[in-house]
Formats: structure tokens, sequence, C-alpha cells
């Protein structure tokens, strides 16, 4: 596959028959694979499909080192896992070799036509995929995007990346059929939701925008309260909006010194601003200094 090459072309340009079959033992799974989490019911009603029809659409996967005789799944891994506990010999394949770049656009945007990957899955396949395009760690790419946003936005007069960067960013989010704006404002304040939150977004148990109101509960007994309502009860996103005014309204504690102090330095630690806003972190460093300044007087 050609680099750059629209991936959801390369996908509808596959045959639809098998061109070999090979053992479920030569198969591993992917380290790339963006989907985490694999609904038990979905998965047991593909399985007894399978087992009454087989599987009808083949397996894509890659050959890993030569001469092992090994490959890699690239894409599905729901009829994988079925055959697993089918116990099944063989599945029928197609075999490519695929970079790993090549390998996770491919992996991701499969799983998107399914509409298989929840929010936060979408979200960490995207980062990845940049991370390879752009040889970045996953911290160095969300701080990418932020500057990139900042500067479509006008906030950052300076240019703080390479054209050549920016190109490559515009060009995998194009090639996925992504709104590059919709994904920083929508997609990207997920990974900074309370770890309870993202754990069930990961399950698929709960919509991202539930998600994200529930995410203004700052009391955090009474956020994991009113998530498991919102999954027991499954709640529609205006009754979860309601239950949260009402918990603000009801909170009549006093915020401590210390508790201010914590939730603030928090804050400054998750935004990153040196990274996202240097402009807005200039006066920040600004109020800070004045505060030492005030606190080291006698």
């Amino acid at each position: 596959m050609a680099k750059r090459r629209n991936v959801q072309s390369f996908l509808a340009e596959l045959p639809k028959e098998a061109e070999s079959d090979l053992l479920v033992s030569a198969i591993v799974p992917s380290q790339l694979q963006p989907r985490r989490y694999f609904d038990d019911e979905k998965l047991e009603q593909l399985t007894g499909s399978i087992k009454k029809h087989g599987i009808l659409e083949p397996l894509l996967v890659r050959p890993l080192q030569k001469g092992n005789h090994q490959y890699e799944l690239v894409a599905g891994e729901r009829r994988f896992r079925a055959a697993q506990a089918l116990r099944l010999e063989t599945v029928p394949v197609i075999i490519r070799d695929l970079t790993d770049e090549e390998a996770l656009a491919l992996s991701l945007v499969e799983n998107l036509a399914r509409e298989d990957l929840n929010a936060v899955e979408e979200t960490e396949g995207v980062i990845a995929l940049l991370g390879i395009e752009l040889n970045l760690d996953h911290s160095e790419v969300v701080s990418l995007l932020y500057q990139l946003d900042n500067h479509k936005k006008g906030k950052v007069t300076h240019n703080v990346m390479g054209k050549e960067t920016v190109e490559q960013v515009e060009a995998i989010f194009e090639g996925l059929g992504y709104s590059f704006s919709s994904f920083i404002a929508n997609r990207l304040p997920l990974l900074n939701l309370p770890q309870e939150i993202l754990d069930v977004l990961r399950s698929g148990k709960l919509a991202y925008t539930k998600a994200t109101a529930i995410a203004r509960v700052k009391d955090e007994a009474s956020r994991q309260q009113l998530l498991a309502e919102a999954v027991e009860e499954n709640l529609s996103l205006n009754e979860i909006k309601e239950r949260v005014k009402a918990i603000k309204s009801s909170k009549t504690e006093k915020v401590t010194p210390v508790q201010k102090i914590d939730r603030t330095v928090k804050q400054l630690k998750s935004s990153q601003l040196w990274k996202s806003d240097p402009e807005k972190w200039k006066r920040v460093e600004s109020l800070l200094a004045e505060m030492e300044s005030l606190i080291s007087q006698e």
C-alpha cells in the first residue's frame, strides 16, 4: 500500500474472497489494535453465526519476520476471537505486506467503518497513528495538536511547527475522514476525564456526551454514584444534566484552602499551558512570581 494512499480505498479494493487459509495458531493479535473492549454478548452472537455459516469475510493479516511462518492480525479480531472460541483449525485470510502505520490505519478505519470503536479507543487510535507517522510519543502528539489548533485560531503569532509537519497532520485527518477542529474540541478532552469515567467509556457502556456531563461533578463520591446510576438506569443525557445540577445546588460544603491549592495545581499540570498556550503561560508565570513574592514577605 503506497504511503498516503487513502485507506478507505485500500479496504474497498481488497478481494471479498479469501486468498488462502491459515492455521489459527499461526496468527497473533496486533499490539497496534486500537480496539481494547469487546462486547461479550455481541461476540457470542458472532460466534453462533460463524458456527452456523462459517467465516464469510476473510481476515486481513501481514507477515511477521520472514521464515517464521507467523502472521499479525490487522483487521477482523472479533472473527479471530470467535474462531478461537470455536477451536477452528484454520481461518480464511488475505495477506498483505504492511508497515506499522499502514496496519494501524487499516485497523482503525475498518473498526470505524463498522462503528466498533468507542470514543476513547477512537481518540487513542488516532493519536497512536499520528505518533507513528510523526515519530512522537503520546504526550508530544497531544501537545502538537493543541499547538496546531492555536495556530489555526490565530492565538499563536509565530510559527510553532514546520510546514511539513502541519501538512502531515492534515493529510492523516483527511485520509481518515475526520474533522480536525471537531477532534480537538470533542475527542481530545476525553483523555483528561477521571479514570473511573474513562474505564466505563472504554467498556462501551456510556456515550461520551454523557461522560463529559458527569465529569462536571467535582466531588468524587457524588460523581461515582452518578456514574453508576447512569449505567444501571441507562439515564438520558438530559436526565444526567438534571442530576448534575441537583448535586451542584445541594453542595453547600466549604472548600478548604488545601483543596483549592490542590485543585489549582492539578489544573496547571493537566493543562500543560507551557506547551499548549505559551502566551497564557507567560501570564501564569507572572502570577506565580507575584504569589511567591507575597508569600515571602514578612
